[in-house]
């Protein structure tokens, strides 16, 4: 039951994220500066995830305080690596690529979790997992326009430096979450990392985040709410099921951001479905042995 529901939440954060890309590559546009955007919308979505923490007081999701030198150590770390830095990172490289670039870019952060899950959570890397990694990338690569629309622009870099902190995120955060509530870690990330994205937008980008009008704060609120429910599902996705296979169905929301702007490559499409679902696959539940009890 809490593999099925890890998988449930994955694949509904794939989801969410697939909107979110795509959102995001307008949203950035319109607020005309990539850093007061991303601090707007992160202050959105932290004071969401607050909310709801509030909310779910009384039940298993509500507030863990966190008890040790190393629990704080860790929450400090992924406010940094995973709730303030890279975004500034993404979303600045963003503005200067295509939604699909930047969504091919981030979607290897599958490979990097694997990479460092192996090691270091003792995370097993199956034969599934493998053909699933191998058709969710070709997948991205055929969406990007094959292999000779890969490129290393500066914004590309950017959106790579970003995915590559988020991967060490995921690992330190499956750590957490084994003593603390998901909704306790993520409310952790996002608010303490909106209040170093705040300093630093103020002492570099004060003017575009004090004199934003009503049009640029609608995007920010509603990507900012986007971003609350992509961050709560996915962390708690991370509580129940392993970071390779939260990552690898995450992959799945490329499709949803390569139809929303139309003319998709079906090969490529394909590939991402049919990776997706042998990730699903390698995730499921392993029925229990006749004659064990």
């Amino acid at each position: 039951m809490r593999t099925r529901a890890g998988l449930a939440l994955a694949l509904t954060a794939a989801v969410i994220s697939g909107f979110a890309v795509y959102l995001n590559s307008y949203g950035v546009r319109a607020f005309g500066n990539a850093t007061a955007y991303t601090t707007g919308k992160n202050l959105v979505a932290a004071i969401a995830l607050i909310a709801i923490l509030a909310g779910a007081s009384r039940t298993r999701e509500g507030f863990t305080r966190p008890r040790t030198a190393g629990h704080w150590t860790g929450l400090a770390a992924i406010a940094v690596i995973g709730g303030s830095v890279p975004f500034i990172l993404f979303f600045q490289g963003l503005s200067m690529v295509s939604a699909a670039s930047g969504a091919f870019t981030y979607h290897t952060l599958v490979i990097w979790v694997a990479l460092l899950a192996v090691p270091l959570l003792r995370e097993r890397l199956s034969a599934w997992h493998v053909a699933a990694i191998a058709a969710l990338v070709w997948g991205q690569v055929l969406l990007g326009g094959g292999v000779g629309g890969l490129g290393a622009s500066s914004g590309e870099v950017m959106i790579l430096a970003a995915t590559l902190m988020w991967a060490v995120e995921v690992i330190i955060v499956r750590h957490l979450l084994r003593e603390l509530s998901a909704l306790t870690v993520a409310s952790a990330r996002m608010g303490a990392g909106v209040v170093i994205l705040l300093c630093w937008t103020l002492a570099t980008h004060a003017h575009a985040l004090t004199t934003a009008g009503w049009h640029q704060w609608s995007w920010a609120v509603a990507t900012g709410l986007i971003l609350a429910a992509n961050v709560a599902a996915t962390y708690m996705a991370l509580a129940r099921i392993g970071a390779i296979d939260v990552t690898a169905i995450g992959v799945a929301g490329a499709v949803i951001t390569t139809l929303l702007q139309g003319a998709p490559d079906t090969a490529g499409l394909a590939l991402i479905t049919a990776g997706t679902a042998l990730a699903l696959l390698a995730a499921r539940p392993r029925p229990a042995l006749a004659g064990l009890r």
